[in-house]
């Protein structure tokens, strides 16, 4: 109201019969201070007006917001100035050494040229692993108080260092093995450090997709190969290489429809152009038959039954119509076969299985009512196995089939909570020398530090959005691990729970102190000695196994075949360009003797080409640090696959030794 504003009513009567002009609130303009930082008397406040910059100076009572966080600035939420020299420096810059600037949640709409903004479907991440016994509900979060992070720096800055930011028109269209490998272990990064920074903010099964965002702004900016259609294999692509989204099938050209479950092409063999199949999904959303791994009786596509009772039978178009003439062409057809990933209860993984040919087709009536189309493939010969592998092993899991060649059933004698098979069927060498199986690293004495850690107090576990967890705090403010185990991104250093900490022992930020989580088995390879590969696939930055042994002095036993060092140089994960020495080298001398005891990573052989990376993890209790080394797949691991790791190179030592890893890479020899 005009009337009324700073008198006293007491001192006049108020006439009722005026009329009075009022005006709703938003239509008031704010109030500055004047210049002295007092109201003045025109336009009269209570209390000053504060104006606080996103990176501060705060003053006291004020708690910085997270997004806004400076890299360099010496506080973060949740720390006082005494805690800020005990933080591990970077803080804002996400682990890619450029800090992420924030965008507000609204300006997420449909991908625009540069891929600025992306609108990102509110369906569950088939990713995010759930617990037995139903469903759980996510967590409510108010989304007007969560701003959004602009992640695309992050993106830019893995294609700088993965060099893939200006792919030429070629490899878009036929790719390589390389290129390939790159694009998804780019896309994997990206999406993994996605699900962490969102983790916290949203939580769990939010309904967020990192995967699709991740591949929608890789495709805005042209980040994709083998876009050329074509019948038979793909550039790059190895039968039995298996996918953990659908979206990476896109991205490499193995299958390019996000959702149908037939890709194909025209084709003009005649004066008119036919359709020919070229790629099929079978993951179970019909009633497909899988047969015993040579035969598959495939459902064509189309063909539902509405909630409301109305029956739509299939047709013989599209992609139905291109199996069957396929059939007649008798044309090869890629099958890419789904199952149940078994870590994620909503998840599948996708198995390239191969080339196929459709020996015939009929059309019968499904469970549903509905006509539908049947087809059968029939795998042709001569190819490497791939969906039979992961049959075989769960046959060997259940009992029915015996494993070949098993010499011991467990060799850990029940020391990890996997037992781990020792195999030979190539000759009748009976086992590797003699040693002492040790499930963790033993140290004489630790390494000493001049500041105490304090534990956390998770009694319940550490959690993604705690800021007070002095654990998290020293992981740059996230967990370094997701509910599934995985690596989230890679770092100079992980800090785990420690002895101190209150958290029990299935605390996510336990994950490489409870031994390995797959299946393994030491086998006996042709020409390298023992090797090891697992029995179930490994989702890429999924965690492996420590490296288990007796902490050494540096500089003893350097001509023993089972010594870690850490101090030798690594070839870094990213193709970082202009790196030096000391980029590569990891200022910690921890060498671990694994000759007399030591656990399965003691059987790792060397590639040039590996898939496996090893991280350095740091577990502190009061002034005293345990570094230990734990591996992660770097991309997605098949089961029956081979593990190896890249030894590194020790300039003072010249002992060459011949490599027979077989890559394309391959420096001939290693130390």
């Amino acid at each position: 109201m005009e009337q009324g504003f700073g008198s006293d009513p007491s001192e006049s009567t108020i006439d009722k019969t005026r009329v009075l002009d009022v005006k709703p609130l938003r239509c008031f303009s704010p109030v500055f201070p004047s210049a002295n930082e007092m109201s003045s008397i025109t336009t009269p406040q209570p209390s000053p007006f504060v104006c606080i910059t996103p990176t501060g100076p705060f003053p006291d009572g004020v708690t910085p917001i997270f997004p806004f966080m400076a890299p360099n600035e010496p506080g973060r939420m949740g720390e006082s100035s005494q805690q800020a020299p005990n933080r591990v420096p970077n803080q804002g810059t996400f682990g890619f050494g450029q800090p992420i600037s924030p965008i507000p949640v609204n300006s997420f709409g449909n991908a625009t040229a540069n891929g600025n903004s992306v609108h990102v479907n509110n369906v569950e991440d088939s990713s995010a692993g759930r617990k037995k016994g139903g469903p759980k509900k996510p967590r409510k979060v108010q989304q007007g108080n969560v701003v959004e992070v602009n992640v695309e720096p992050l993106l830019n800055q893995l294609l700088m260092s993965f060099k893939l930011v200006d792919l030429d028109h070629a490899k878009k269209a036929d790719g390589d093995k390389e290129e390939v490998r790159r694009i998804l272990l780019v896309f994997d990064l990206f999406r993994r450090r996605m699900t962490q920074i969102d983790e916290p903010r949203y939580g769990a099964g939010s309904g967020r997709r990192p995967d699709l965002k991740a591949s929608k702004m890789m495709m805005t900016k042209g980040i994709r190969t083998n876009q050329t259609k074509r019948i038979g294999n793909v550039p790059g692509i190895e039968i039995g290489d298996i996918f953990f989204f659908r979206m990476e099938l896109c991205l490499v050209g193995l299958h390019a429809p996000t959702m149908s479950g037939i890709d194909y092409m025209s084709v003009k063999l005649t004066k008119d152009e036919e359709p020919l199949a070229v790629s099929i999904v079978s993951s179970g959303g019909y009633d497909d038959d899988g047969g015993d791994g040579d035969l598959l009786i495939y459902t064509g596509q189309g063909g539902v039954q509405r909630k409301d009772g109305q029956m739509f039978d299939q047709k013989l178009e599209k992609g139905n119509l291109a199996l069957e003439k396929s059939m007649h062409r008798a044309n090869e057809v890629r099958v890419i076969r789904g199952v149940k990933d078994v870590a994620s209860p909503t998840g599948k993984i996708y198995i390239f299985d191969g080339l196929y040919k459709i020996q015939g087709s009929w059309e019968e009536k499904a469970k549903s009512g509905c006509n539908v189309f049947k087809y059968k493939l029939l795998r042709v010969p001569g190819q490497p196995e791939a969906f039979k592998v992961w049959k075989s092993i769960q046959q060997w899991r259940n009992g029915v089939v015996s494993r070949v060649g098993v010499i011991l059933p467990d060799l850990t004698s029940g020391a990890e909570s996997q037992p781990v098979c020792l195999v030979n069927d190539v000759d009748d060498e009976k086992g590797p020398a003699y040693f002492t199986y040790i499930p963790s690293l033993k140290y004489s004495k630790p390494f000493l530090t001049p500041r105490t850690s304090l534990g956390c107090q998770c009694l319940g576990g550490c959690q993604p959005d705690d800021s007070n967890c002095p654990c998290i705090q020293r992981n740059e403010g996230f967990l370094p691990y997701s509910s599934l185990g995985v690596l989230m991104s890679y770092k100079t250093l992980i800090y785990e729970c420690g002895s101190a900490c209150s958290c029990p022992p299935n605390c996510r930020n336990r994950m490489s102190q409870g031994g390995p989580k797959v299946r393994m088995e030491v086998f006996k390879t042709k020409n390298r000695g023992w090797g090891l590969r697992s029995w179930d696939p490994i989702r890429g930055g999924g965690f492996i196994c420590e490296y288990a042994g007796e902490v050494s002095d540096v500089g003893n036993d350097r001509d023993d075949n089972y010594i870690f060092d850490a101090t030798r140089i690594y070839e870094p994960l990213q193709a970082v360009h202009d790196y030096n020495d000391e980029s590569r080298k990891v200022p910690f001398p921890l060498v671990i003797n694994a000759k007399n005891g030591g656990n399965i990573a003691r059987f790792m052989n060397h590639s040039c080409s590996p898939n496996v990376y090893w991280q350095l993890v740091v577990r502190e209790s009061n002034n005293e640090v345990y570094y230990h080394i734990a591996f992660f797949a770097i991309r997605h691991i098949p089961p029956m696959q081979e593990l190896t790791f890249d030894y590194g190179m020790d300039k003072a030592d010249h002992r060459r030794k011949k490599c027979l890893c077989g890559s394309l890479k391959c420096r001939g020899f290693f130390y």
